[in-house]
């Protein structure tokens, strides 16, 4: 189990975790929901189902890694498509930020509840839902550092030239943190896969 999740019987996941690797997840959970911001708490009173109805930016985040955790529905090849891609957004990003909010609390929540051993360790136990939650949050964070590192799906054998760094490179740490979160979410998928 060791590095990688298992499932179990009720249909959840474990893995064992060490100090270090609890430590990593949790302040990578903590700086994702930094980036994603604050959400908006109704005020005292307000109509819950006009808090349906709020509409959000219509903008396209500046940062990068925002835009690529909140893409243009339509691309903005012409103005028609960009009034499409902003319309669109006006309406879903405040609930897509509460999901991603959500997911990244869950890892926080489930790391904090860990009780870690004499031997530096503890194993995680998710359920169906926290599995949910947790892949969410692991894609999330590989799409945020993979945008910091400049990783594109067109990129020829760019995502390998990532294991070929040399440890003296300044992006290795983070480069190692992105490919340990692919084979923690490439795992916590296939224990997920009937």
């Amino acid at each position: 189990m060791a590095g990688h999740f298992e499932a179990t019987p009720d249909g959840g996941a474990a893995v064992a975790l060490d100090e270090v690797e609890i430590a990593i997840l949790r302040s990578l959970a903590v700086q994702l929901l930094e980036l994603v911001g604050p959400g908006e708490e109704p005020a005292e009173g307000a109509d819950p189902l006009a808090a349906l109805f709020a509409e959000g930016p219509s903008e396209r985040p500046a940062d990068p890694a925002l835009a690529r955790l909140f893409p243009d529905a339509y691309g903005d090849d012409d103005s028609e498509l960009r009034a499409a891609s902003a319309e669109f957004r006006r309406f879903t990003e405040n609930d897509l930020r509460a999901r991603k909010r959500d997911d990244a609390l869950a890892v926080v929540r489930t790391l904090d509840a860990l009780t870690v051993g004499g031997d530096g360790g503890a194993v995680l136990t998710l359920s169906g839902d926290e599995c949910r939650n947790w892949l969410g949050a692991l894609n999330d964070l590989r799409l945020t550092i993979g945008t910091r590192l400049d990783v594109s799906d067109e990129d020829d054998g760019g995502a390998d030239s990532l294991y070929r760094l040399p440890d003296s490179d300044p992006r290795k740490p983070m480069v190692m943190a992105y490919l340990w979160l692919g084979a923690l979410q490439e795992t916590l998928v296939e224990t997920m896969t009937p």
